[in-house]
């Protein structure tokens, strides 16, 4: 520590009255100290580690969330450069004990704590900084080669030291390893996860070193340093890893040696690999070899043949066809996540308005819609995502189940399933009222009762739907699509239309194709 500069120092502790009463017991400053953050756990003091890169940390023994403990051990694991010093009472005792182990300086029984107690196990802690000059040198390599990483990641070009690069990473080769963090596990902390995996690393390989740090909250990177003879014992030792935290993803990138190339290979493999792991759950360490596979060619899902089985209780030929398709897709490993899930939501939410529309009672499967989007949002896996669809397919067909036997929802569907096959010939209520044996007025009051439309609305709104899709797929006028959806006067085509999507037929063909 150079002469004169202020020894830095964040406090931690659970009880805000011991914070204070430690802050007020000394002249900090006249002393030589600094105090440059404080914690009530030590989840929050890694965080304020990150920011101040405080020399000594003064912490309670026992405390929530993470205790003083597992704080002492990550980061004499992390930052081994830093001094701990421990506060406890009479009975912590065994606790303090473990600390020793990972290398603090002293610890201070709290009912003794005075200013000279407390002046004497911040000197001994300084004591232990003062000569090693070179563990300051190499925090401060560290930092510098820090911000030149986060440049080379968030891809701006940036001069160097190359030699000051060099004492940070001493070795020839580099590896980019990725874990993908799985949230289902929301009691383990992803410093605590990342902690565990790098203490691993080094002690597995002779001649390592690395350096972490988190592309979003369920992500974090690891940049790997070794000698180059040590390029087959990399692979055992995240074998190893992997095998250790069998609930996260591991992506490795292949051996690079220039330093300078960290942001590409971040980019370029890195990124792809972890969005790819999604799609291969199963394999313990992904790599670019494993993706030496063909990406099945997908046709577009054919909706309107899936909606139109499904209007005609063709519910087994519909799912099958689904199912078969969502196999399929996934196996498309280089889809967009996001576009991915989009598919199976936007499936979900059709169904049950086809379902709605058919008069089946929905109020459970739209009352757990939103937790089947939930659960594909969280979903860490195409599997997981899959899973999700298969459940709301057997929730829909015990409702077909539940419904398929009442005598009054055979008689509508059947009424509706004849529309729908002769919406374009002139079809009047007297004609499916001859065709059903049922008086002509009986009829118009049976199908309001059972329909939210009217005979004459809800034909009308068959039509107008097969003639959206004409317009859109068909070159023929609209003259002749007006015809050929069963409307004999072309005016009033364009005004039913209107009605019902809100802009002419012209309008609606411009804007859409």
């Amino acid at each position: 520590m150079a002469a004169k500069e202020l020894c830095k120092i964040i406090i931690v502790d659970d009880e805000v009255l011991i914070r204070q009463g430690i802050k007020h017991y000394i002249n900090w400053e006249q002393e030589g100290f600094q105090i440059v953050g404080e914690a009530s756990n030590g989840k929050e003091a890694l965080e304020i580690i990150e920011r101040t890169h405080p020399q000594i940390i003064l912490t309670d023994i026992v405390m929530p969330i993470m205790d003083g403990e597992e704080l002492t051990r990550i980061v004499k694991s992390k930052y081994p450069d830093i001094e701990i010093i421990i506060l406890s009472s009479f009975g912590e005792f065994d606790y303090v004990r473990s600390t020793f182990q990972s290398g603090v300086v002293d610890y201070i029984l709290k009912p003794k704590l005075d200013a000279s107690t407390l002046l004497d196990g911040l000197n001994k802690a300084v004591s232990r900084l003062l000569p090693t000059a070179s563990n300051e040198t190499k925090q401060q390599d560290r930092m510098s080669v820090n911000l030149v990483i986060d440049k080379l990641i968030s891809g701006l070009e940036t001069d160097y030291d190359a030699e000051l690069v060099s004492r940070v990473f001493p070795y020839d080769s580099f590896y980019l390893l990725g874990v993908v963090f799985n949230g289902h596990y929301p009691k383990e902390d992803l410093t605590q996860i990342q902690d565990q995996i790098t203490k691993q690393y080094p002690s597995n390989i002779a001649q390592a070193t690395h350096y972490s740090f988190s592309i979003d909250k369920n992500k974090t990177a690891v940049i790997l340093n070794v000698n180059k003879v040590e390029s087959e014992a990399i692979i055992d030792s995240v074998k190893k890893i992997a095998e250790t935290h069998n609930d996260f993803g591991f992506v490795l990138s292949e051996q690079f040696t220039d330093f300078s190339q960290i942001g590409l290979v971040y980019k370029e493999k890195l990124s792809k690999l972890i969005q790819y792991q999604f799609y291969f759950p199963h394999i313990p360490i992904l790599r670019e070899q494993d993706l030496q596979r063909e990406v099945p060619k997908m046709e577009a899902f054919k909706m309107d043949w899936f909606t139109s089985e499904c209007k005609h209780s063709r519910f087994y030929e519909a799912f099958s066809y689904l199912q078969e398709y969502v196999s399929l897709f996934s196996k498309c490993f280089t889809t967009d996540i996001f576009e991915f899930k989009s598919f199976f939501e936007n499936i979900i939410f059709h169904i049950t308005v086809i379902l709605n529309n058919m008069e089946y009672d929905v109020t459970e499967i739209k009352n757990t819609k939103y937790e089947y989007f939930r659960s594909i949002n969280e979903a860490y896996s195409s599997n997981e995502t899959v899973e999700q669809l298969n459940k709301f397919i057997e929730q829909v067909n015990k409702c077909l189940d539940s419904e398929k036997n009442q005598p009054s929802n055979l008689n509508m569907k059947k009424i509706l399933q004849f529309i729908e096959d002769h919406y374009a010939d002139q079809l009047s209520l007297s004609d499916v009222a001859e065709h059903f044996h049922f008086n002509p007025s009986y009829l118009s009051n049976y199908f309001s009762t059972h329909n939210k439309e009217g005979f004459i609305e809800y034909l009308n709104k068959v039509r107008i739907e097969k003639a959206s899709q004409l317009l859109l797929k068909d070159s023929a006028s609209i003259s002749e699509i007006s015809g050929l959806v069963g409307f004999s006067d072309h005016s009033y085509f364009c005004k039913v239309f209107k009605k019902i999507n809100g802009m002419s037929p012209s309008k609606f063909r411009r804007k859409h194709t």
